[in-house]
């Protein structure tokens, strides 16, 4: 940013708040009539941005995006391809400019499943096999003294908490439930839908009511599945980003030899994983004061040599989107265990849209917490995972309903 301040003689403030703090204040500031110019945050991908698109609060970026958009992924470009409604008018153009992406991985303690007697390279690539592995590794150290209290799995349960939804839209992909098609159509009254939701709630739930995750993952908030693993609390735990070994890296022992990342299985049906690419993206305000400004910054800022270097300063927390910063072989030397891992599945372009991004109601499905809720309903209230599926289904719909 200082080195833009100096080419362009511009000053740039720049504010941090936490992924929910940020999107409220942008609501306010945009009711307000004092939006900011720029706002980029996890959240506001895919509970802020497509609805601003479609009410036509965001400023139209093609004027960045059409002249590199060679430079792209596909999946990446439909991700900031947004729909606006203006004048009732369902029309899509690029209205965010994309910055780096997430896919999630598995994150677990190598020395904790060598010290029962195993290593990565026993860790199943089935479905059932690979979940039955981390059971396995609960039992043994529990059979070990000092280590009665790790539990074998860290999955997020409660309500609240952005990774639960996350984690379960990775589990709904893995079993090919389809909630949304490409056309943005909501298909959840389909039969087969519908069963293929109460298995994937029935699955996910069973973890914890086996004792396999901790009592306390229906209070976890975003951080604390990081927390439980880094405190060697669980074994191994899913995450959307490289969270987890950047806050370590300055640690060279853990980094490279006690923590591990692994891709999820192959699908129960055999095949390859296909994983939800979450893209962050940067948004201009169509009421930006500073709007000419604005695009200027995002046009320096997704430059290869500048983004690239903004990435790994931030230890390949995130991921590079632009073709050309992929070439960096930062980001596929073997001996970063951790990055290498996450950047395989996406340089093969083995992804798919989060559901935000094919029609803009899914956001406030992702707002209202619906999956958080039915999963947490299943293992507090415990009610059955039939009725916990219909309730979502049904909250849901009338959700797609309010947007038509």
């Amino acid at each position: 940013m200082s080195l833009w301040e100096q080419q362009t003689g511009n000053k740039a403030k720049l504010s941090f708040y936490n992924n929910d703090e940020l999107s409220q204040k942008a609501k306010r500031a945009i009711q307000a009539g004092s939006p900011p110019d720029i706002v980029m945050s996890d959240n506001a991908d895919r509970e802020l941005n497509p609805r601003l698109a479609w009410e036509g609060k965001l400023a139209d970026v093609s004027d960045l995006i059409e002249p590199i958009k060679n430079f792209y992924p596909d999946t990446v470009l439909a991700n900031v391809y947004l729909y606006n409604n203006l004048n009732n008018k369902k029309q899509r153009s690029y209205y965010a400019v994309p910055i780096e992406q997430t896919i999630p991985q598995i994150f677990y303690w190598r020395d904790l499943i060598k010290l029962v007697g195993w290593s990565e390279k026993d860790i199943p690539k089935d479905w059932d096999a690979f979940w039955d592995f981390w059971k396995q590794v609960q039992k043994t150290l529990h059979q070990t003294q000092n280590y009665q209290k790790i539990y074998g799995i860290g999955f997020p349960l409660s309500a609240g908490a952005g990774d639960t939804y996350e984690v379960f839209e990775q589990i709904l992909e893995a079993y090919d439930v389809q909630i949304v098609d490409s056309k943005g159509q909501l298909h959840v009254d389909n039969p087969k839908v519908r069963q293929g939701i109460i298995d994937c709630i029935s699955w996910y739930t069973q973890f914890y009511q086996q004792q396999y995750v901790p009592p306390d993952a229906v209070n976890w908030l975003n951080p604390d599945n990081n927390r439980s693993l880094l405190n060697r609390g669980v074994v191994m735990t899913p995450n959307n980003s490289l969270s987890i070994p950047a806050a370590v890296r300055q640690n060279l022992d853990v980094y490279y030899h006690k923590l591990g990342t692994i891709g999820y299985p192959n699908k129960p049906n055999g095949k390859p994983m296909r994983y939800i690419t979450l893209v962050r993206q940067a948004v201009v305000l169509a009421d930006s004061k500073n709007q000419k400004l604005a695009k200027n910054f995002l046009a320096y800022l997704i430059q290869p040599e500048i983004i690239g270097n903004y990435l790994k300063a931030a230890g390949g927390r995130f991921l590079p989107v632009h073709k050309l910063v992929w070439k960096d072989p930062f980001w596929t030397d073997k001996r970063n265990p951790h990055i290498s891992t996450a950047a395989e599945p996406l340089i093969a372009e083995q992804t798919r849209l989060f559901y935000t991004a094919q029609n803009p109601a899914y956001s406030v499905v992702v707002e209202k917490k619906i999956w958080g809720t039915a999963l947490h309903k299943v293992v507090v209230e415990r009610i059955l995972p039939e009725l916990a599926a219909d309730e979502a289904i049904a909250q849901i719909k009338q959700i797609f309903n309010s947007w038509q």
